[in-house]
């Protein structure tokens, strides 16, 4: 029998069958032990040369599986939306930071184009993990890769630490930290040279509101590092990517052998080594 969500639907197909018209609704039902489906009911009556009714063709089509592809439907529809709504608050934030910094067009057109890039690469990543996470590894390697380590820089890189898996939201907000870590490096830091060298490592740690990842960022034996007189451009798209959309934490310590940031941000996934 239909529940109660569909009276309005069996009282519309009486009026309907009242006044010998076609008809066709979906209804809820439920079946013997207590579960539900929907159906379609569809109903038309047959006349004689006169034009008397002499019966009724009905139909009855289980909806089951369509009324599931259609929630899957909405659900990829509405995940769409969220993603492309916070792709766009990420490009708005990276322009009007870009902005902020420089006055000079080319300046901020080559600033936004080397952002959008990491934030493209970070996307091809989660597409080919169909958008569920991304592991930490390939993360990290994915955005240093434009960057030539694995070529005569990969001897002084270190990365320790296990391919934890990261939402989809901590891997766009830390693919675009390493690409600014890593653009510092080659301009300033440790990679500006034939000398410096850089370790990557991270651990996890129980909290008592959850894991936290904690990864630190450390250069050494690059040119003598001297902190910043004010917040420059890429630290600020770090801070706001970790703190800001991460709620997590981020601090830049410029020693004078090199550069130690350490990031510590909530992880949620779980360990895939």
């Amino acid at each position: 029998m239909a529940n109660g969500a569909d009276t309005r639907a069996l009282k519309r197909i009486k009026v309907e069958f009242e006044a010998n018209a076609e008809t066709g609704t979906e209804i809820l039902y439920r079946r013997k032990d207590g579960t539900e489906f929907w159906a379609g009911l569809f109903a038309s009556p047959v006349r004689d040369k006169s034009g008397v009714i002499v019966q009724y063709f009905t139909s009855f089509v289980d909806l089951t599986r369509h009324k599931e592809e259609q929630a899957q439907s909405k659900m990829l529809i509405d995940e769409l939306n969220h993603r492309v709504k916070n792709t766009l608050a990420t490009v708005q934030s990276i322009v009007w930071q870009a902005s902020r910094a420089n006055s000079d067009p080319q300046v901020i057109r080559e600033a936004v184009e080397s952002r959008l890039f990491a934030l493209s690469r970070s996307h091809n990543l989660l597409t080919r993990e169909n958008w569920h996470s991304a592991g930490l590894l390939d993360v990290l390697h994915d955005a240093l890769e434009p960057f030539g380590v694995t070529d005569g820089r990969a001897e002084r890189l270190v990365i320790t630490g296990d391919n934890i898996r990261l939402s989809t939201k901590a891997a766009l907000a830390l693919g675009i930290a390493f690409n600014e870590l890593a653009t510092n490096a080659m301009k300033y830091g440790a990679f500006s040279n034939d000398k410096g060298s850089i370790r990557i490592d991270w651990t996890i740690e129980p909290t008592s509101v959850g894991r936290r990842l904690i990864l630190s960022w450390q250069e050494k034996d690059g040119p003598p590092v001297t902190p910043p007189s004010r917040q420059g451009f890429g630290s600020r798209v770090i801070e706001r990517g970790l703190t800001h959309e991460l709620e997590g934490a981020v601090q830049l310590d410029y020693r004078p052998d090199g550069l130690i940031c350490t990031m510590n941000i909530p992880v949620p996934g779980s360990r895939n080594g």
